[in-house]
This record gives C-alpha cells, sequence and structure tokens, in this order.
C-alpha cells in the first residue's frame, strides 16, 4: 500500500513538474512576445525617450514573477492533496491513505492500572453515591445542631453564673451605710438597702435604692453604689427639721418638704424655729405654712439658730424674729430666695446700712425696705 501511494505520488508530481514547465515556458513565450513587441514598437519609434523603455522592462519582470507565483502555489496545492490520498480534480480519494484511529489500543490504554495492567473501567453506583451524600447532609446537620446546643449550653451557664449563683449574690455583712443623724436613723437607711439582700448585684437596680432613699424625712441627697463582686456603699445627706409644729399637744418635727421626722434617741430641737399651728395635719395643707418650711430650711445654720418666732399669717407675709425682736425679717414667699437671703445678709451685717433700724423687708429683693 505504501509503494502504490508513493508511485502515485510520484505520478502527481511528474505530473505538476510537467504543468510547472508548461507554465514558465508559456510565461517565457508571453515574455518573449512582449519583448518582440516591445522591440517592434522599439523599432518603429526609436524616438521614444530611454524612461518608456525602462517602464516596459519594469513590466516583463512582474509578469515573469506572477507566473511563478502562481506555478509555486499549484505545486503546494498538489503536494497538500497528495499527502492525503487525494488526487487531481479528476481522480480520487484514497480511503487506504486516509489516517484512522485505532479505537482498540485507545480503550486499552486509557484502561491501563497504574502497573500497567489493564483494568475495567469505573462504574457509578447512583444508590450508592446517593447514600454517601446523605450522610454528608446528616453530618453537616450533626454539627450545626452541636454548634446550636453548645451555643445555648453556654449561655445558660453564663446566665446562671451572672444572676442566679452565690458569686454575686448581695451581702448584708458588705452593705455600708453613712450620713445619718438624730433626726434620721441609720438603721433606717440600712433597712432599705437590706431589701436587696440575696439578690446578684447585676439585679439590683441603684436608682431605685437611690430613690426610696430619698423619700426618708429629712433626707436630702442620697446615692447608692454596687461594690462588686458581693458589695454596696449607700450614702445620704441628712439635715435637721427645717422648724418645729407647735400645737397644743406637743412639737412635731417636719423637713423643708413638709414631712413629718421622727427623733432619735429624745434628739434636742435647741436652735430649731419653732411655728404655731392649730393642728399639724391642717398646718402641712397650709401653703403660708409649706412656703415657711422652704425659707426656713434654705437659711443659713447661723442664722436658724437666732430665729425665735416665725409667723405666716398669708403666704406672701412669711416674717422670722431674730433674737426675741432685735431685727424682724419680712420675707414675702419663697421666690428669688437666693437673692432676698444676699440683701439681708448684707444690711444686717452692715451698721452703715441698718443704723438703729429693726426691721428690714425684701419682699422686693431690688428695692428692700428698712424701718
Amino acid at each position: 500500500m505504501s509503494r502504490r501511494v508513493t508511485s502515485s505520488s510520484h505520478g502527481r508530481d511528474g505530473n505538476t513538474s510537467e504543468r510547472i514547465s508548461d507554465a514558465a515556458a508559456h510565461g517565457q513565450g508571453r515574455g518573449r512576445v512582449v519583448s518582440g513587441s516591445a522591440a517592434g514598437h522599439g523599432a518603429s519609434g526609436d524616438r521614444d525617450s530611454a524612461q518608456s523603455g525602462r517602464s516596459t522592462h519594469a513590466d516583463r519582470g512582474h509578469r515573469r514573477e506572477t507566473a511563478k507565483g502562481h506555478a509555486a502555489a499549484r505545486s503546494v496545492v498538489s503536494e497538500a492533496g497528495a499527502s492525503i490520498g487525494v488526487g487531481e480534480p479528476d481522480g480520487f480519494v484514497d480511503a487506504r491513505a486516509l489516517p484512522s484511529e485505532d479505537l482498540v489500543a485507545k480503550t486499552l490504554e486509557e484502561t491501563t492500572g497504574t502497573l500497567g495492567i489493564a483494568s475495567r473501567p469505573k462504574v457509578v453506583d447512583f444508590s450508592a453515591r446517593l447514600r454517601e451524600r446523605r450522610r454528608a447532609s446528616m453530618r453537616t446537620i450533626a454539627v450545626r445542631v452541636s454548634a446550636i446546643v453548645g451555643s445555648v449550653v453556654v449561655v445558660c451557664g453564663l446566665v446562671w453564673l451572672l444572676l442566679f449563683s452565690s458569686v454575686f449574690r448581695l451581702d448584708a455583712a458588705q452593705i455600708t451605710v453613712s450620713g445619718g443623724n438624730e433626726w434620721v436613723s441609720e438603721q433606717r437607711i440600712r433597712d432599705i438597702a437590706d431589701r436587696q439582700i440575696g439578690k446578684s448585684l447585676f439585679l439590683v437596680s441603684a436608682n431605685e435604692v437611690t430613690s426610696q432613699l430619698k423619700d426618708i424625712p429629712g433626707v436630702t441627697d442620697a446615692t447608692a453604689g454596687k461594690r462588686f463582686p458581693r458589695g454596696m456603699a449607700v450614702a445620704v445627706k441628712a439635715q435637721k427639721p427645717a422648724a418645729m409644729l407647735k400645737t397644743s399637744a406637743g412639737m412635731t418635727a417636719v423637713d423643708g418638704q413638709g414631712r413629718v421626722l421622727n427623733s432619735v434617741n429624745g434628739a434636742s430641737a435647741d436652735g430649731i424655729p419653732v411655728i404655731e399651728v392649730s393642728d399639724v395635719d391642717k398646718g402641712l395643707s397650709s401653703r403660708a405654712v409649706r412656703e415657711s418650711l422652704k425659707i426656713l430650711s434654705s437659711l443659713p445654720e447661723n442664722m436658724r439658730k437666732s430665729i425665735t418666732k416665725v409667723s405666716a399669717q398669708t403666704q406672701d407675709s412669711i416674717t422670722t424674729e431674730l433674737n426675741g425682736g432685735d431685727r424682724v425679717i419680712i420675707w414675702g414667699d419663697a421666690s428669688q430666695l437666693d437673692l432676698k437671703k444676699a440683701v439681708v445678709d448684707k444690711i444686717i451685717n452692715d451698721p452703715t446700712k441698718i443704723g438703729d433700724k429693726h426691721q428690714v423687708d425684701v419682699s422686693a429683693p431690688l428695692r428692700p425696705i428698712i424701718k
């Protein structure tokens, strides 16, 4: 088969060579004709310039190059056809010269194992694949469930540790109280703080404790602070009664907000202003008495000690007597107290201002009246 293909190829090469020779000869003939024409034309027209002669010579060269290009192209096409067993246009295709694929060898090559031993192609078991995917899905679900359960356990453990364990539980022995006086019992303050004993400090509301402490009569300010892990500090600012309400039944101490105070171990009432009323409850409901209590609770301690009498006929005519009537201060109502106190202090402590007068009216503080 090889000899025949080769022979056929040689035959085709011969024909191709002959055709190329013919084309070359034809081109040369054409060249000679052109040359002859050019020569004849030159003989008949010697009067043409040398420039026309050079142009004709270039044309002949171009035609020869074109003929050679066509011949080379036909040779390449003929050789390509011969390599695949295709003859000339009037020939036939030789199936024996066409490349063939050995399917048996290819199959053996694809199924050869690592040691060169032929093995069977891998067969996919879709049932096994489905079971494998189900197992993978179950493992994923198990991991997720385990993560969720672990997170819930951690959160529950933290909640128990912070809110219900004894680690942060308020201990009674670690509660400190300060700020009481003879009118505000320290035990009463502690009673409020002791209500939080046994609770986690994270559940104790410091604001709630502070609010309850401020509700104690006589307490003007209070603070409650947590002391981790198991303590709390409570501090109050207590003052003496703003006044003593005097009735036929006795004396009752009240603060600046009109709340009744209970004395601790018979506290002394010396230096506390006295307001005479017919009844304690009625007196505390009177606006004149409430305005008097606001004024008296704001006065400095040295002035409060010198007050011997307080009268409050109306809410705008509150009057205090100092040192048995040596000085008489008419306050009016409880408005502009800071300005009124500054004016009174300036007048009564300056002999050039008060002179031999005894009464100072600061109901209108910008225009005080001295009598």
